[in-house]
């Protein structure tokens, strides 16, 4: 959580000493009371006590933050002749050394002691409400921090103010009562867009993890194109293509992902695969092809069996089948089963290459653990009887016809075959 700036805390402290220096030693100030709506007389600091909390302050801005500590306490062994003012000023001047010191819990025990006192002017009040705010939201007690936002809100704080409705919308946020978040930060955006300026980029990265909190993806969605168009991060365009993806959009989320490459935003491995396979998706094979088969060679994505798998599919797709091939054979080389060689045995058979077609089906049955060995018989029998060899045909096909999956073809095949035989036969018979 981020810490609250010592530059505002200092400031704020300046802003009271400044108050206090321009009250006469016995004028008094009059503020209203939220607690009664009565006005209230507020005491005037005297010389002699600002001189002892300024002393305090000097000692401290020369880095010796225990003998300002020490300087205090002995402003507080006379408190019981202090009035309520100056008691305040006291635990104000304790509270800005503690929080120098980052003990964060006695900064904030005398912030609240500093509220405590009725007879101080609404300024500090105020001031000090909000600096407990942010304190307290530090020291991850959310509660607290909106318990004390609506006291400084009911102390006369500025509910216009950006910052304050973000800081009460992070509380909710961590409170997980996400539609209590909601309101107060699209307030702070509007009052800032309001003003021509541009709200802070955390400010959307909160609404949409709220919105995504509130499992509200297409809100989801609008929040992060805000976010492309006001901030442009890689991040940002990938997250929205995840979006896209996530409701259904895929025209949109290629679109998206694409532009992100042109860009050069689209770096790493997962995100390189997604794009790939989008373009296979979207019937665009050859793009997904290359895309990868770049990525592979320049070691962003590994070449292992699945991404080669992947990428000679891709190329059989593109009817590249020259291209496949050699991803296919490397893919089946490093493949324990036959499942591959067995594919690889088929894009040979659709090229017409029927020796290396049985070669590879015969590799793919001599490794094993085939998906379907129906449909790699029936590779077999198709090969050979592309070369004539009738009797090996017969006998794949015979074995493709014991499996459902081959059985129906392989029975075809057969017949077809066995004619051709015969055919082959009685020409020889005749030639001879």
């Amino acid at each position: 959580m981020t810490k609250l700036s010592k530059k505002m805390v200092i400031m704020s402290i300046a802003i009271v000493l400044g108050a206090a220096v321009s009250h006469t030693l016995t004028t008094p100030v009059h503020a209203q009371s939220s607690a009664t709506s009565k006005t209230v007389k507020v005491p005037a600091m005297r010389s002699k006590v600002y001189e002892q909390l300024a002393r305090a302050q000097s000692i401290a801005d020369e880095g010796k933050p225990q003998e300002a500590i020490e300087a205090l306490d002995n402003v507080n062994r006379k408190r019981s002749s202090m009035n309520s003012y100056e008691i305040a000023m006291m635990h104000n001047f304790y509270a800005f050394v503690y929080y120098n010191m980052e003990n964060i819990p006695k900064a904030i025990e005398n912030f609240e002691a500093v509220v405590a006192e009725e007879a101080i002017p609404e300024s500090l009040r105020q001031s000090t409400l909000y600096s407990l705010a942010q304190l307290s939201m530090s020291q991850e007690d959310y509660q607290g921090t909106i318990d004390t936002l609506n006291a400084w809100l009911a102390a006369g704080g500025d509910a216009e103010n950006p910052n304050a409705q973000v800081l009460m919308a992070q509380a909710y946020y961590q409170l997980k009562q996400y539609d209590n978040a909601l309101q107060p930060l699209k307030k702070a955006i509007k009052l800032v867009a309001d003003a021509g300026d541009t709200p802070k980029e955390n400010w959307f990265v909160l609404q949409r993890a709220i919105y995504y909190s509130l499992k509200k993806p297409e809100h989801v969605a609008d929040v992060t194109e805000t976010l492309v168009r006001l901030f442009n991060k890689p991040e940002y365009w990938l997250q929205l293509a995840g979006m896209y993806g996530e409701l259904g959009l895929e025209d949109k989320q290629l679109a998206m992902m694409e532009v992100a490459y042109q860009q050069g935003f689209v770096t790493k491995r997962a995100d390189i695969l997604t794009l790939a396979q989008l373009y296979v998706y979207h019937q665009v094979p050859v793009k997904g092809a290359l895309l990868l088969d770049k990525a592979i060679e320049e070691g962003k994505v590994e070449q292992n069996v699945k991404n080669l798998k992947f990428l000679a599919q891709a190329y059989t797709l593109a009817k590249e089948d020259e291209k496949a091939v050699p991803v296919l054979a490397k893919a089946a080389e490093l493949s324990t089963d036959g499942n591959l060689d067995a594919q690889l045995g088929q894009t040979y058979l659709n090229m017409e290459k029927w020796q290396l077609a049985i070669q590879s089906t015969q590799k793919a049955i001599e490794k094993g653990q085939l998906d379907d060995m129906g449909k790699a018989q029936l590779v077999l029998g198709m090969a050979y009887f592309n070369l004539k060899q009738y009797d090996k045909s017969l006998k794949a096909l015979q074995v493709a016809s014991e499996h459902n999956s081959s059985k129906m073809m392989a029975k075809q095949w057969q017949k077809y075959v066995s004619k051709e035989k015969e055919n082959a036969e009685a020409l020889a018979n005749i030639s001879a």
